[in-house]
């Protein structure tokens, strides 16, 4: 701060050095690729349809396709065989959160929430000052729910 300078003002000037850390602008989002769940081809019947369909969605593009023999136009050939069998036969794949957080510990959330807000409410300084540390116990509290929670989690998948 730069209590000195006179600038007709109660403000006092302050001097900072910043340090930027600039992150790249992506113009163009990269289209989303489809991801199918292959694991129901471990079923015989089911890899079996697949790839009858495929020889046959395959079959028929490569008669379709003109015979310039360009390794893109054979790529495009192919992928687009899989894509539409992938389209037709198999579902899309489905991400399942795991549920790490006990319900025990979401009470002690839903109770730091109500201390967090006992403080924002508070009028006087006493009642602030009270609510404060009762808030940090909740956040103390909590954070160690937390913590044991995602030990909990990592003993099971280790």
């Amino acid at each position: 701060m730069k209590r000195g300078a006179d600038v007709a003002s109660d403000h006092h000037l302050v001097i900072a050095n910043l340090k930027l850390k600039l992150k790249r602008n992506w113009t163009g989002a990269a289209p989303q690729r489809n991801r199918y769940d292959i694991g129901c081809l471990k079923d015989v019947r089911k890899l079996d349809e697949f790839r009858v369909t495929i020889r046959n969605r395959y079959q028929i593009l490569q008669d379709l396709m003109d015979n310039d023999g360009t390794v893109d136009s054979s790529w495009k050939v192919v992928k687009e065989s899989y894509v539409t069998v992938c389209n037709e036969l198999l579902s899309p794949k489905k991400y399942h959160h795991k549920d790490w957080i006990s319900a025990e510990t979401l009470s002690k959330v839903r109770v730091r929430r109500e201390k967090k807000a006992a403080v924002n409410s508070s009028r006087t300084t006493a009642e602030r000052s009270k609510a404060q540390k009762e808030y940090s116990k909740a956040h103390k509290n909590t954070k160690k729910g937390i913590r044991a929670d995602k030990r909990q989690i990592h003993r099971w998948t280790s």
